[in-house]
C-alpha cells in the first residue's frame, strides 16, 4: 500500500509539471491540488487504474489489453466480431468469402399435359354440344365417344368446345383433359405416319437387308400398325403392311371430330341416295342376267324347232311320195338354213354379252365395254367415306379393293372378275401415264397384284384402301403402280 501511494504522488507530480510546462496560464491556485485532501480522490482512482493493468499483466504477461469499444492502440486491427447466426457465436474471419444466402427449398412444378387443353368424350354413344353453357340452350352438334375437341375455355362445370365445324359447350364431366386424355390416346386416336421424303421403302422387316415390298411417294399419309425406337409398321392398304425408318416419317395422333346438325343431316342425305343407287345397280344386273337367260332359253328353243322339222321331213320322205320328198327336202333345207343363222347369230350375241360382262379370260388386248369413263368416276367418288370390310361387296356397308371396282363397274353393265389379280388381266393394257378417268389402277406386292383403284382423272384414283380410312381417295403414286387397264373404249 505505501508503494502504491508513492506511484501515485510521482504521477500526479508529473502530471502537474508537464501542465506548468506546456502552459504558464495556469492559475496560481493551482498548487493547492497538491494537498493531500485533493490527492485522496486521484489517488483513489490511480490505485483502480494500476491494479487493473497489474492484474492483467499477471494473467498474460504478453496480452495487451485494450479498452472496451477502442480499437487496440497498438494493433490497427478491429476487434473480433462475432457471427449472430453462429450457433456457438464464433467470430467471422474477414479474409474470408462471404458466404451466398442459403435458398428457400421450394416444390419443382409439375409439368404439363401435352393434353392440357384437349378433350375427348367419355359419354356412353354422345353429348350434345350446346350452344350456351346450359341444358336448356340449342344443340348446335354432337361429340360422339372417343372423339376429341379443343378446349377454348372454362366456365364452371361447363367448357368451350372446338371440334370439326362444332363450337360451343359441354359439361366438363363427360371430357377426359389432360394426362386423363393421354391414357385414351391408344384407345381412340389413330397414329398417322405422313411421308417427309420424295420416295420411301416400305420393307418385309425391321432391316435394310429384307425384301421391299412397294414403295410410297412423299406427303402420303399412312396409319401405323405399330411404333417402335427406328421402324415405324404402317398399313399401306388392303392387306399390304410394312416397315418404313421412323426418320422419314412424321408421326401425329388423328381423332375422331365433333358432327354438326347439318352434317349429320347432310350425312344422312348421302346414305340413303348411295343406297338407292346400290340397289339400282343390283336390280339392273339382276335385270340384264334375266334378259341374258331369256336369250339363251330363245335360242334353245329354236334350235329344238328345227331338229324337230328335219325329224318331220325324214319320216314323210321315208312315206314314198318323190314330189313331197322334194319337197319336204327342200323345206328342210330352207329351215335348217334359216335356223342355222338364227343360231349363230343369237349365239354370236350371247357370247358377245358374255365377253362384255368382263370374262376373266379376255385378256386378249380389247377393251370389254363402252361408256364413259368420267361417268364411272364420279358413281364411285359417291361411297367415299363409307367403310373398308375384307371380302365385301357392298359399296355403302363395307367392301374390299376389288370388291369395290366390281360393284361400280356393274352399275354400268360390265363385269368384272371378283378378285384384283384376276382383274388386272382384263381389259387392254396401257401405261400408267395414259391412264385416264374410268381406267383400272393396279398394285403389286412382291411382284403379285394386291390391290386396285380407280382413276378418276388429273392423276388421282378412288379405291376401298383399309379398314381404318375406308373407300377414299389418293395419289396414283401413293404407292408404286404396277399396272393400269383400259376396260371401257
Amino acid at each position: 500500500m505505501y508503494n502504491k501511494r508513492i506511484w501515485a504522488v510521482f504521477l500526479c507530480t508529473g502530471a502537474l509539471m508537464t501542465t506548468s510546462i506546456l502552459g504558464e496560464s495556469l492559475p496560481a491556485m493551482s498548487t493547492t491540488m497538491c494537498s493531500e485532501t485533493e490527492l485522496a480522490g486521484m489517488s483513489y482512482t490511480l490505485e483502480q487504474f494500476v491494479d487493473s493493468q497489474s492484474a492483467g499483466a499477471a494473467s498474460n504477461p504478453e496480452a495487451i489489453v485494450a479498452f472496451a469499444d477502442e480499437p487496440d492502440a497498438t494493433n490497427n486491427e478491429a476487434a473480433p466480431v462475432t457471427d449472430p447466426n453462429a450457433a456457438s457465436g464464433a467470430a467471422i474471419d474477414p479474409a474470408a468469402a462471404t458466404p451466398e444466402p442459403v435458398a428457400e427449398p421450394s416444390a419443382t412444378p409439375k409439368p404439363k399435359s401435352e393434353y392440357e387443353n384437349v378433350g375427348i368424350s367419355v359419354a356412353a354413344d354422345y353429348v350434345n354440344v350446346r350452344k350456351k353453357p346450359n341444358t336448356d340452350s340449342k344443340v348446335v352438334g354432337k361429340l360422339y365417344r372417343g372423339s376429341a375437341a379443343k378446349i377454348v375455355k372454362r366456365v364452371g362445370d361447363w367448357v368451350k368446345i372446338k371440334s370439326g365445324q362444332v363450337e360451343g359447350y359441354i359439361m366438363s364431366d363427360y371430357l377426359a383433359i389432360g394426362y386423363s386424355a393421354e391414357k385414351m390416346v391408344d384407345r381412340f386416336g389413330t397414329k398417322i405416319a405422313t411421308v417427309n421424303t420424295e420416295t420411301l421403302k416400305v420393307r418385309e422387316a425391321k432391316n435394310t437387308d429384307c425384301a421391299v415390298l412397294t414403295l410410297v411417294s412423299g406427303e402420303e399419309s399412312f396409319e401405323v400398325v405399330r411404333e417402335d425406337k427406328d421402324w415405324v409398321k404402317i398399313m399401306v392398304d388392303g392387306d399390304t403392311k410394312g416397315f418404313v425408318s421412323k426418320e422419314y416419317v412424321d408421326i401425329t395422333v388423328k381423332f375422331k371430330k365433333a358432327v354438326s346438325i347439318e352434317e349429320e343431316r347432310e350425312e344422312a342425305r348421302k346414305k340413303a341416295a348411295a343406297e338407292a343407287a346400290a340397289a339400282r345397280a343390283e336390280a339392273e344386273a339382276q335385270q340384264q342376267q334375266q334378259q341374258s337367260s331369256s336369250s339363251s332359253s330363245s335360242s334353245s328353243s329354236s334350235i329344238s324347232s328345227s331338229s324337230s322339222s328335219s325329224s318331220s321331213s325324214s319320216s314323210s320322205s321315208s312315206n314314198g311320195s318323190s314330189s313331197h320328198k322334194s319337197s319336204s327336202s327342200s323345206s328342210h333345207k330352207s329351215s335348217g338354213s334359216s335356223s342355222n343363222k338364227s343360231s349363230g347369230s343369237s349365239s354370236g350375241k350371247s357370247s358377245s354379252k358374255s365377253s362384255s360382262g368382263g370374262n376373266s379370260s379376255n385378256g386378249g388386248g380389247d377393251v370389254i365395254g363402252s361408256g364413259d369413263g368420267s361417268a364411272i368416276a364420279s358413281y364411285a367418288l359417291q361411297f367415299v367415306g363409307n367403310p373398308y370390310v375384307y371380302g365385301g361387296t357392298s359399296l355403302t356397308n363395307g367392301t374390299d379393293c376389288s370388291g369395290f371396282s366390281m360393284s361400280v363397274f356393274r352399275k354400268f353393265g360390265i363385269s368384272l372378275p371378283r378378285t384384283s389379280g384376276a382383274q388386272s388381266g382384263v381389259g387392254k393394257k396401257i401405261s400408267v401415264s395414259e391412264a385416264r378417268a374410268g381406267d383400272l389402277i393396279f398394285y403389286a406386292k412382291n411382284g403379285h397384284v394386291n390391290h386396285v383403284a380407280i382413276c378418276i382423272g388429273g392423276g388421282r384414283v378412288v379405291h376401298a384402301s383399309n379398314p381404318s380410312v375406308g373407300i377414299t381417295t389418293s395419289n396414283i403414286g401413293y404407292r408404286t403402280p404396277y399396272c393400269a387397264r383400259r376396260i371401257i373404249g
